[in-house]
This record gives structure tokens, C-alpha cells and sequence, in this order.
């Protein structure tokens, strides 16, 4: 019963799709969707691996999700090879197993069932696959929304198969996300003789009180759907290593801040540079916005995926916008709703990655219970 999408998961798994490559895993699925008579579009930009897959016709559900995978790290580490797919003891282990090479394999799977079953269905069934959403991003989703934007590509509906199950499949699913800034800050001082204090300025003791106020300070207070604004500091640096009798000159610093619509990225550094001034201090600042914020209210599309889950698990989902940055954000430009639905998230990106056999297969369903409702 759980054997097709058990073994398209392996296939997937067991190719080393670092991201951004994909050495072959889109081939697999493009060719099973054309057997399934959808249309591909191949939309490759240098390293990077895409296609835009639709059958049908109206309004559009679109099935979003990647095939690269981050690096395994210390192989040895690995209970198991991690590009060799091992099952044990009712678990799929293997770098990419949840994130997310087993949330492609249910939604191809329900999708070829449903079309076996309907082959003449009402709307238009899609796929967008990429092979650069743990990397730069440059290259992918956000590169192939920009044509179908160009088109007037409407989407009135996108399932992103991220992770967001928390402990048990479709506890939570997820409608938004907060955006990433990151931040280097250079505080200036004067260079000297540790012997002679007063003859040098020390940038590390005059920005102690700049970074003890910047560590608590509220950008804002969150709203029921997302969490305060928050920001850390990652790393400082200053002065030679080993030189034991010099004042550095400056100190360099690295922050992140994770933030909202609620605190706009202009919002956030103004805020910082205010505070730099509060306290007197010389510096200078540079940042780069990873990513901005996405939100979408929930309506009928959330709806639809709540009692599917609740259909096939008994669990009651909750909408959150926790976590890391996705590509749903490059998604808000022609995807009228935008909901993420995916596997449990506890082994993201660790050593013995691993997914639930018995939960791929009740994913699968859920995705099928949604093309049900939705295009029948």
C-alpha cells in the first residue's frame, strides 16, 4: 500500500542533489508526469534546475517544492550511508528524506491517483519544482514566478510541501513567514598601548552599552500570527590574533534579525542607527535583506487542507509562521492563497535525517483529499 511513494521517495534520496544540483532528480518526476498528460516547461538558469508542470485547465492548485538538499556533513556521523535510502524499523532514512525530497514523492504520488481516477477532472493541476531553495534562491522559484508573472499566470491556490509538522503529522501547517536581515556593523574607537588606556579609545568597552540595550529592544509586539520582531548578535571580532598589548581600532559585529510586516526592514535599521547615535558612537553599517516577509490570511484554501488533514489523521492543525524562510515568499505575486503542508520537521537538516514510512503515505492522502475537494 505504501510502496509507490516509499520507493520514489529512495529514488529521490538516493541521488546527491546538493543544492543547487539536481543531477536528475526532476527528470524522474517530469517523466512520470508525462505520462500523466502534463504539459512540462523545463526553465533552467545556469546551475540551477526548474520546470512549471500543469494539466488541465481553470482555476489552478500548484504544488510547490524543491530536489536539492544541504550537505550531510560528517558522513561517518550517519547511522546510515545518507544518499543510499535505508528503511528500518518503519522509518526512511537519508539526507533530503523530509526536507523535502518525501513531501515531492506524496504530492506526485496523489496526483497520479487522483488523475487515474479523474482523468477528466475539473481546474488545473501544477507543479513548480526547483533545485535551488537551500542555496542563493537566486536562480530558482523566485527566477520562474518572475516569467509566469510576465504571462499573467494566476495561481488560486499553492501547496508548499516544507516541513511544518511539529510532533505529529498535520499538527500545524503554515501561512506566512518572517523575513531575514542580515547586518554587519562596524564600531569605530582608537588604536593603542594597552598600557596606555587613556592615549586610545576602546571600541569594544564604548559599544557595551549600545549592544546590552540593543540585545532587549522591541522593534514591535507581534500580532496573533506572528511572533515579535527579534534580533541577534551572531558574532564580534576585533584586533590581531595573539597581539596581547594593543587597543584594537574597531570591532566588527554580525546580527540577524527576523521580522514581520509588522516592522518594515527601513524600520528596523533606522531603529539602529538611532541607538548607535544615542550612545555617540562611530560606525559604519551594511546590510542585505535575505528575505522579506510573506503572509496570507486564512480563507477558503486553509480550510480545505485543515479538514483534509483532520480527515485522514484525526488532528486538529494549527496555522503558524515560525521557522526559517521558504519560497513561498516569491509566491505572493500570483498565488492568490498560500498554504505549506509537509512532513514532521524534527530531523531537518541533521545527521540521520529520517521520515515515517506510514506518515509519507498519509501525506499523500492528505494532498489527494485536497485535489479532491478542491477540483471535483
Amino acid at each position: 500500500m505504501h510502496t509507490t511513494v516509499l520507493n520514489l521517495a529512495r529514488k529521490l534520496i538516493n541521488i546527491p542533489s546538493i543544492s543547487p544540483n539536481d543531477f536528475g532528480c526532476q527528470e524522474i518526476l517530469i517523466q512520470r508526469l508525462q505520462s500523466y498528460g502534463f504539459f512540462i516547461e523545463r526553465m533552467n538558469f545556469n546551475d540551477t534546475s526548474n520546470f512549471w508542470a500543469w494539466r488541465g485547465s481553470g482555476k489552478t492548485i500548484t504544488f510547490l517544492g524543491h530536489t536539492d538538499v544541504v550537505p550531510a556533513g560528517n558522513i561517518l556521523d550517519w547511522n546510515h550511508p545518507p544518499f543510499t535510502s535505508t528503511v528500518e524499523h518503519g522509518f526512511l532514512f537519508g539526507r533530503g528524506a523530509v526536507d523535502m525530497k518525501g513531501s515531492i514523492a506524496a504530492m506526485t504520488v496523489a496526483v497520479e491517483k487522483f488523475v487515474q481516477k479523474n482523468p477528466n477532472h475539473n481546474g488545473r493541476i501544477s507543479f513548480l519544482i526547483t533545485s535551488d531553495e537551500e542555496s542563493t534562491g537566486k536562480n530558482g522559484t523566485k527566477r520562474v514566478i518572475s516569467l509566469l508573472k510576465n504571462r499573467k499566470e494566476i495561481i488560486d491556490y499553492c501547496l508548499i510541501g516544507e516541513p511544518t509538522s511539529e510532533k505529529v503529522l498535520g499538527d500545524c501547517i503554515k501561512n506566512g513567514r518572517r523575513g531575514s536581515l542580515s547586518i554587519d556593523l562596524t564600531i569605530y574607537g582608537k588604536q593603542g598601548h594597552t598600557a596606555y588606556p587613556e592615549l586610545a579609545v576602546n571600541p569594544i568597552h564604548i559599544s557595551i552599552p549600545f549592544l546590552t540595550e540593543l540585545s532587549t529592544i522591541s522593534f514591535d509586539d507581534g500580532n496573533d500570527f506572528f511572533k515579535p520582531t527579534t534580533l541577534q548578535i551572531l558574532k564580534t571580532s576585533s584586533g590581531k590574533k595573539y597581539v596581547t598589548n594593543m587597543i584594537p581600532g574597531e570591532l566588527n559585529i554580525s546580527l540577524n534579525v527576523r521580522f514581520s510586516y509588522l516592522s518594515s526592514e527601513k524600520k528596523i535599521i533606522n531603529t539602529i542607527d538611532m541607538l548607535l547615535k544615542k550612545y555617540f558612537i562611530k560606525y559604519s553599517i551594511r546590510w542585505i535583506c535575505h528575505a522579506r516577509p510573506f503572509f496570507c490570511s486564512p480563507d477558503r484554501f486553509y480550510n480545505v487542507v485543515a479538514d483534509s488533514i483532520y480527515r485522514q489523521t484525526n488532528v486538529t492543525t494549527i496555522l503558524k509562521t515560525n521557522g526559517g524562510t521558504s519560497d513561498g515568499r516569491f509566491m505572493t505575486d500570483i498565488a492568490n492563497e498560500i498554504v505549506e503542508c509537509g512532513l514532521l520537521n524534527s530531523t531537518i537538516h541533521q545527521i540521520n535525517e529520517c521520515v515515517s514510512v506510514s506518515d509519507l503515505f498519509t501525506l499523500q492522502n492528505i494532498y489527494n483529499s485536497v485535489l479532491d475537494t478542491l477540483l471535483l
